[in-house]
């Protein structure tokens, strides 16, 4: 049967209150309902980026205390701030970190310039690989697909390579059906090995579920919900916690005839390191 990874970005980048045990408790009610990876950034207790990690632990170790929560842990190396790329990397040297974000273009975010040169994306890659995480690169435009190309044939990036394709932020790919063909038709001209790729989906400024359903339909191997993109249930429903968000969106993966994957199906989709 088909699975599907299932990842919740529990923090709104407007949140300037960040408290581990809460987000944790609802990592942890996300897990339950199906969540396998999760997804955090670099916060101080206000919600600003940063490079100082201790925000982080304290939510990391707060997933942890609950003993039966296996989730993935992923942390972006992203996010539209004034650090250096050597600051946004600081997450790649820690041990609980087993995937990381890799952003390997520069784009329109709405009024901010989400700026990632290349010689920025290179050190980020290295980084990356030379503490043997796994990236799951994050795609706002078709160009950036073909960056992927050129970075992995200098890189050489561990099978299979995991994109997020990301629509809906002003100023980048419209979340429409025909924007979403357009990306996944690319990708697989750069990639025509069905083996080197995975493929996920997420919808910022998202109302609804329906293009999540596309995307189950057209084949996609994740789905990303959560306060960092939208807190949505339906047009007409806000909803307070983020578990709410990934009971739907597992339910419309069996829906679409298709299973949320476990965690450890995760790491042995991307070969983690550790994994038995």
């Amino acid at each position: 049967m088909k699975k599907v990874m299932i990842s919740v970005a529990p923090v709104s980048n407007t949140d300037t209150d960040i408290r581990p045990e809460a987000i944790a408790e609802d990592v942890y009610r996300s897990y339950l309902e199906g969540a396998s990876m999760v997804h955090l950034h670099v916060r101080d207790a206000r919600g600003r980026l940063t490079a100082d990690m201790t925000k982080l632990q304290e939510i990391v170790d707060a997933i942890r205390a609950h003993r039966d929560c296996d989730i993935v842990i992923e942390i972006s190396t992203g996010g539209v701030s004034d650090l250096t790329i050597e600051e946004r990397c600081a997450p790649c040297t820690a041990d609980f970190a087993e995937a990381l974000s890799l952003n390997v273009g520069s784009v329109n975010l709405g009024n901010a310039v989400y700026r990632n040169p290349i010689p920025d994306v290179e050190y980020c890659v290295q980084q990356i690989l030379t503490h043997d995480k796994r990236p799951e690169i994050e795609v706002f435009e078709l160009g950036m697909i073909h960056m992927v190309k050129e970075l992995d044939e200098k890189f050489h990036f561990v099978r299979p390579i995991l994109f997020a394709l990301v629509f809906g932020n002003r100023g980048e790919m419209p979340a429409t059906l025909p924007a979403l063909r357009h990306m996944t038709t690319y990708l697989h001209e750069c990639f025509p090995d069905n083996d080197a790729v995975r493929w996920g989906y997420t919808q910022a400024n998202r109302r609804d579920f329906q293009m999540m359903r596309e995307a189950v339909a057209m084949g996609a191997d994740s789905l990303r919900v959560g306060f960092e993109d939208s807190a949505f249930l339906d047009p007409d429903t806000v909803v307070d916690s983020n578990w709410k968000l990934i009971r739907r969106t597992a339910e419309i993966v069996r829906a679409g005839g298709a299973e949320p994957m476990t965690p450890d199906e995760v790491r042995a989709m991307l070969h983690m390191k550790g994994h038995a």
